[in-house]
Formats: C-alpha cells, sequence, structure tokens
C-alpha cells in the first residue's frame, strides 16, 4: 500500500515566506504544527492508502486530465482557518481568482472517481496549509493576526505542472516522494 495524494507544488517567494514566518512568530505561544516550506503544496485529491497495483490506472487518468488543461495561474491572498474561531485546526494561505483552479480540482476528483477512487463528499476548497493548530491559547490575536493580512497578496502562482506523490510517515515528519510530474497542455 502507498499513501498518495495529487498536489501542486507551491514553490514560496520572498513576500510568502516573510509573513509565514511573521505568523510563525507571533504564534509561538502556540501548538502548532507548522508546515516546512520545501513541502508548501495544494492537494487537488488526497488518495489515502492505495494498492500498488492501482498506481498506473491513477497515472493513466491524471495523464488524460493533463493532456486536456491549459495552463493556469492564480493568486495566494490572505489567512484564513478551518475549524472555528473558538476552535481553529488549521491555519491556510486563501486562493483567490481561483476559478481555473477550481475547475481543475474538479476534473482531477471527478476522473479519478469515474476510475473507482471515489471522492470525499466534501467540496474542494482550494487553500495552502501553513500550520495544524494542536492548541493556541491567545485565539484573540490568531484573529487579530487573519484579519492584518487578509488583503495582502503573498503570491501570485503560474501552473504548468501538478504531481502524484507518496506520502511517507515519518516520527520527525511526512516526507513527499514525487511519483510522477503531468505537464499541463
Amino acid at each position: 500500500m502507498k499513501r498518495l495524494f495529487v498536489a501542486i507544488k507551491i514553490n514560496p517567494n520572498k513576500e510568502l515566506l516573510r509573513v509565514y514566518n511573521e505568523i510563525r512568530r507571533r504564534c509561538h505561544a502556540g501548538k502548532i504544527k507548522w508546515v516546512d516550506v520545501n513541502l508548501f503544496h495544494l492537494t487537488l485529491k488526497f488518495l489515502g492508502e492505495t494498492p500498488e497495483e492501482d498506481v498506473n490506472t491513477i497515472a493513466n487518468v491524471l495523464k488524460k486530465v493533463a493532456a486536456s488543461s491549459p495552463s493556469f495561474s492564480f493568486d495566494l491572498k490572505g489567512f484564513g482557518i478551518f475549524g472555528s474561531s473558538y476552535r481553529p485546526r488549521i491555519i491556510r494561505a486563501n486562493v483567490e481568482n481561483s476559478m481555473q483552479l477550481k475547475a481543475f480540482g474538479n476534473t482531477v476528483r471527478n476522473e479519478l472517481e469515474k476510475a473507482g477512487f471515489p471522492s470525499d463528499r466534501q467540496n474542494f476548497v482550494p487553500h495552502l496549509t501553513l500550520g495544524r493548530i494542536k492548541f493556541i491559547q491567545d485565539k484573540k490575536m490568531l484573529q487579530e493576526i487573519i484579519s492584518e493580512f487578509q488583503l495582502v497578496l503573498f503570491q501570485t502562482v503560474r501552473i504548468e505542472e501538478f504531481i502524484l506523490y507518496e506520502s511517507i510517515l515519518h516520527p520527525s515528519g511526512p516526507e513527499y516522494v514525487i511519483l510522477e510530474k503531468y505537464k499541463l497542455s
């Protein structure tokens, strides 16, 4: 079995790194598992534990999607959270100008579902996960930071490829192995 997901690699620019480090510094009192900047990605479809014999089927579906999909851009702008303001779970960078990204993500999910890899029934909400919150003492301060950066454009991302990853979990954190890259048409 391989733990698989389909994603877009995000190579952070200086502004995104600056703001990411600022929010990390200001949220130091919480217990937050911050994402390594080298592992930044935007998940299109999490496949989870997948039999190795299914990898070729997945690869063929993704090749077909890539061949019929043009490259596109979107913006990373502002912060948000998943969860409630009382119990925040994820700190994320929001995605804007994402109509093409949403359509592309839905195409990936729909084509994989047709091939027998069921959808997880959640709506596709494009985002860049920055940190997973275990505990945060000052929730008001987190809301203030999110509000402060709400209108800040961190980065425009041009997408010309996407990736099938294997995620190998280690006590020190995940390792993402690239199984295949798919160039958009």
